[in-house]
């Protein structure tokens, strides 16, 4: 049960969602899509859609609103393949690669994955490719994740001697997104 009256928690009472499972089935349902603003929490529910980034922060800061202490919200840096992602196969291999390093969202509840991305996660079709995880709070999933990605990209660029350049790795990366946007599916089993 929700114990805060914020404004966000009274947003979710509203829409007659009353304890965090409820929440959690509620969330994942909603279509994949960027929203106006990643700083604003609130628009996962008023704009009916959410990414990884947006959905994962929104319930984190649910969950730190009403003092659910056993929820971490972890950013995952993966090998986005044609393989665990198959919406975005023409797009990466006609530009001659293998995978392009992806942060994904999602939660740890009690230490264990949870991935709500859309109705059809699974978080286990990532693990294999994941490279590093690191925790951070809902308020650094828009500048320090975009940060934190773009660097892991320059880094990654640089150390495997790519020939392409950081900005046409970053277009092709936002490519593949569009193509997750459009099929609705973020991961293979997703």
């Amino acid at each position: 049960m929700f114990n805060s009256r914020d404004k966000l928690t009274t947003l979710i009472l509203n829409k007659g969602i009353n304890n965090w499972s409820e929440l959690i089935d509620f969330t994942q349902k909603l279509p994949y899509g960027r929203n106006e603003n990643r700083q604003d929490f609130s628009l996962v529910m008023k704009e009916n859609k959410g990414t990884c980034s947006s959905k994962h922060s929104f319930l984190k800061k649910v969950a730190d609103l009403n003092h659910f202490d056993n929820v971490k919200l972890i950013i995952g840096m993966y090998r986005m393949n044609n393989l665990n992602t198959p919406k975005i196969e023409d797009t990466i291999l006609k530009c001659g690669l293998d995978y392009i390093p992806e942060a994904h969202c999602y939660l740890k509840l009690n230490n264990q994955r949870i991935d709500i991305t859309n109705a059809h996660a699974d978080i286990e079709n990532l693990i294999p490719d994941i490279i590093e995880e690191i925790e951070i709070e809902p308020e650094q999933v828009s500048t320090f994740k975009v940060d934190y990605h773009k660097n892991y990209l320059q880094n990654w660029i640089i150390k495997n001697e790519m020939k392409l350049k950081f900005e046409e790795i970053w277009e092709i990366r936002e490519q593949c997104i569009k193509k997750l946007e459009q099929s609705d599916l973020h991961v293979k089993t997703f």
